[in-house]
Protein backbone atom coordinates (compact mmCIF):
# COMPACT_ATOMS: atom_id res chain seq x y z
CA UNK A 1 0.00 0.00 0.00
CA UNK A 2 1.40 3.34 -0.71
CA UNK A 3 1.09 6.59 1.92
CA UNK A 4 1.50 9.38 -0.03
CA UNK A 5 2.56 11.56 -3.15
CA UNK A 6 6.80 11.69 -3.28
CA UNK A 7 8.96 14.93 -4.46
CA UNK A 8 10.72 15.20 -8.08
CA UNK A 9 13.31 12.95 -8.29
CA UNK A 10 16.16 12.24 -6.93
CA UNK A 11 15.37 10.35 -4.06
CA UNK A 12 16.16 6.90 -2.34
CA UNK A 13 14.75 3.64 -2.21
CA UNK A 14 15.44 1.32 0.09
CA UNK A 15 13.58 -2.22 -1.11
CA UNK A 16 13.39 -4.85 1.52
CA UNK A 17 12.33 -8.27 -0.45
CA UNK A 18 11.94 -11.07 2.86
CA UNK A 19 10.30 -14.18 3.21
CA UNK A 20 8.28 -14.53 6.35
CA UNK A 21 8.93 -17.15 8.74
CA UNK A 22 5.97 -19.04 10.67
CA UNK A 23 4.13 -17.46 13.22
CA UNK A 24 3.53 -13.83 14.17
CA UNK A 25 6.17 -13.86 17.61
CA UNK A 26 5.10 -10.40 17.90
CA UNK A 27 5.80 -8.85 14.29
CA UNK A 28 2.81 -7.17 13.34
CA UNK A 29 2.99 -5.25 16.56
CA UNK A 30 7.06 -4.20 15.81
CA UNK A 31 5.82 -3.78 12.29
CA UNK A 32 3.46 -1.06 12.73
CA UNK A 33 5.45 0.36 15.41
CA UNK A 34 8.62 0.54 12.92
CA UNK A 35 6.54 2.68 10.44
CA UNK A 36 5.64 4.74 12.74
CA UNK A 37 9.05 5.44 13.88
CA UNK A 38 10.41 6.05 10.51
CA UNK A 39 7.75 9.00 9.75
CA UNK A 40 9.31 10.72 12.56
CA UNK A 41 12.80 10.23 11.05
CA UNK A 42 14.19 13.58 9.50
CA UNK A 43 14.11 12.81 5.72
CA UNK A 44 11.84 10.25 5.73
CA UNK A 45 9.70 10.03 2.50
CA UNK A 46 7.23 7.64 2.55
CA UNK A 47 6.43 3.65 2.63
CA UNK A 48 4.85 1.12 0.45
CA UNK A 49 4.75 -2.98 0.86
CA UNK A 50 2.80 -6.19 -0.25
CA UNK A 51 2.71 -9.62 1.17
CA UNK A 52 1.44 -12.99 -1.12
CA UNK A 53 -0.27 -15.62 0.64
CA UNK A 54 2.89 -17.40 0.66
CA UNK A 55 4.86 -14.77 3.14
CA UNK A 56 7.08 -13.41 0.83
CA UNK A 57 6.68 -9.18 0.90
CA UNK A 58 8.34 -6.12 -0.31
CA UNK A 59 8.34 -3.10 1.30
CA UNK A 60 9.97 -0.02 0.11
CA UNK A 61 10.82 3.06 2.26
CA UNK A 62 12.02 6.00 0.34
CA UNK A 63 14.19 8.44 1.62
CA UNK A 64 15.86 12.08 0.93
CA UNK A 65 19.52 11.29 1.31
CA UNK A 66 21.47 8.48 1.94
CA UNK A 67 22.38 10.39 5.09
CA UNK A 68 19.05 9.70 6.61
CA UNK A 69 19.11 6.51 5.95
CA UNK A 70 21.74 5.81 7.72
CA UNK A 71 20.04 7.24 10.66
CA UNK A 72 17.34 5.10 10.24
CA UNK A 73 19.15 2.42 10.09
CA UNK A 74 21.18 2.84 13.13
CA UNK A 75 18.03 3.98 15.28
CA UNK A 76 17.95 2.05 18.71
CA UNK A 77 14.48 0.75 17.86
CA UNK A 78 15.11 -0.22 14.27
CA UNK A 79 18.26 -2.27 15.15
CA UNK A 80 16.08 -4.60 17.88
CA UNK A 81 13.51 -5.11 15.36
CA UNK A 82 16.38 -6.39 12.95
CA UNK A 83 17.83 -8.68 15.36
CA UNK A 84 14.52 -9.86 15.85
CA UNK A 85 13.78 -10.37 12.12
CA UNK A 86 17.35 -12.32 11.72
CA UNK A 87 16.33 -14.29 14.84
CA UNK A 88 12.30 -14.97 14.31
CA UNK A 89 10.85 -13.61 11.75
CA UNK A 90 12.09 -13.98 8.56
CA UNK A 91 13.79 -17.18 6.76
CA UNK A 92 15.70 -14.88 4.07
CA UNK A 93 15.78 -11.33 3.19
CA UNK A 94 17.23 -9.07 1.10
CA UNK A 95 18.08 -5.26 1.33
CA UNK A 96 18.64 -2.58 -1.47
CA UNK A 97 19.26 0.95 -1.39
CA UNK A 98 19.08 2.51 -4.80
CA UNK A 99 18.53 6.02 -6.47
CA UNK A 100 15.14 7.16 -7.81
CA UNK A 101 16.68 9.20 -10.63
CA UNK A 102 13.04 9.03 -12.60
CA UNK A 103 9.59 8.06 -11.48
CA UNK A 104 6.16 7.90 -13.79
CA UNK A 105 2.86 7.47 -12.90
CA UNK A 106 -0.96 6.92 -13.70
CA UNK A 107 -3.01 9.92 -13.29
CA UNK A 108 -5.91 9.49 -10.67
CA UNK A 109 -4.65 7.21 -8.11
Amino acid sequence: MADQSYPAPPYYAVIFTNQRADGDHGYGAMAERMEALAKTMPGYLGFESARNADGFGIAVSYWESEAAIKNWKAKAEHLEAQQKGRAEWYKDYTVRVAKVERAYTMGGR
